[in-house]
C-alpha cells in the first residue's frame, strides 16, 4: 500500500474541546505551506467559535511537529523574495492565528519538537510534554537565522538569553533541559502524555471561559508594558456585570458546581 504523505492539518471537537492535529506521515509532521496556510485558517475558525474553551495541538504517530519542510525550500525559499514571502506571508500570520486565540491553547509535545514546531508550541498558552521529547532550533546548519516574528514567541516565552543559547549552538536537547529554560510547563511518562493533555484541557473547560480570555489578553497587554489606559482597565473590569461571575459567585456561596456560559 502507498503511503500518504500529503500534509495536513485536522479539526476534531468534542464539546467544548478542540484538537488541532499536525499530520505529515512519514515526514515527522514536517509542516508544508499547505499545513501553514490550513494552520492559520483553522486558528481563524476557533478564534470565532464562542463554544469553545480549550484547544490542544498535537501531532500524529508519536511526534509533534520537525520543523518547515526543508523540500519546498529551493522553490519557495529561491531568493530573496521568496524568503521574505515566505516567512512574513506564510509562517507570520500561522503564528499569529496561534498566539491570538481568545481561547486557552495546550501543546500536547511527543517525540521531535523542533524548528517551526517549536515556534507553534511557542505560541500556545500551556506546554506538557513527554519525557523523551526532543527540542531545538538546528536552522545555523542551514545557513539562515529566526525570522522576527518567529523569534517573537519564543523571546516572550524565554527570554534572550535562553533564545540565543538554543539559537546560537543550534542543539537538538531533551525535555528536561527544555523544562529548565522555560520552554515547558510540565512533564510527564511518554504514555501520559495525551491524558495529561486532555485532564488540563477538561480543567480549563471547568472554569470560567470569559475569565480565562481577559486573562489572556491582559497577559499580553502587560507584557508590552507601560501603563494601562482607561479603556483598557474598562475592559479589563468588564467582567464584573458578566454572567460568569455572578454564577461563579452564587455556586461558591451555595456550595454547588457552577455553570459556566462564557458572558
Amino acid at each position: 500500500m502507498t503511503q500518504d504523505v500529503t500534509g495536513r492539518v485536522r479539526l476534531e471537537r468534542e464539546g467544548p474541546l478542540a484538537w488541532v492535529t499536525l499530520s505529515h506521515p512519514g515526514r515527522l509532521n514536517a509542516i508544508t505551506v499547505g499545513m501553514w496556510g490550513e494552520l492559520g485558517d483553522v486558528f481563524t475558525r476557533l478564534a470565532a467559535d464562542s463554544t469553545v474553551r480549550c484547544v490542544i495541538v498535537r501531532g500524529e504517530g508519536g511526534n509533534f511537529a520537525a520543523g518547515a519542510d526543508i523540500r519546498e525550500f529551493p522553490v519557495q525559499r529561491a531568493d530573496a523574495t521568496g524568503v521574505q514571502h515566505y516567512h512574513r506571508h506564510i509562517l507570520a500570520p500561522a503564528l499569529r492565528a496561534v498566539a491570538d486565540c481568545p481561547h486557552p491553547v495546550i501543546a500536547q509535545i511527543e517525540g521531535v519538537c523542533v524548528g517551526g514546531g517549536l515556534e507553534i508550541a511557542s505560541q500556545c498558552d500551556l506546554r506538557i510534554a513527554g519525557a523523551s521529547a526532543r527540542f531545538g532550533v538546528p536552522i545555523n546548519r542551514l545557513g539562515f537565522p529566526m525570522a522576527p516574528d518567529e523569534m517573537r514567541g519564543l523571546l516572550a516565552l524565554v527570554g534572550r538569553a535562553a533564545t540565543l543559547a538554543i539559537l546560537l549552538e543550534g542543539r537538538v536537547f531533551g525535555a528536561d533541559e527544555a523544562h529548565g529554560l522555560g520552554l515547558l510547563t510540565r512533564i510527564v511518562p511518554d504514555d501520559q502524555v495525551a491524558d495529561a493533555a486532555r485532564r488540563s484541557a477538561d480543567r480549563i473547560a471547568q472554569g470560567a471561559p470569559l475569565a480565562a480570555r481577559i486573562n489572556k489578553r491582559l497577559s499580553a497587554r502587560l507584557a508590552q508594558g507601560g501603563a494601562l489606559t482607561e479603556d483598557e482597565y474598562q475592559d479589563y473590569f468588564s467582567y464584573a456585570e458578566s454572567r460568569d461571575h455572578k454564577e461563579g459567585v452564587r455556586a461558591f456561596l451555595a456550595g454547588v458546581d457552577p455553570s459556566f456560559s462564557g458572558d
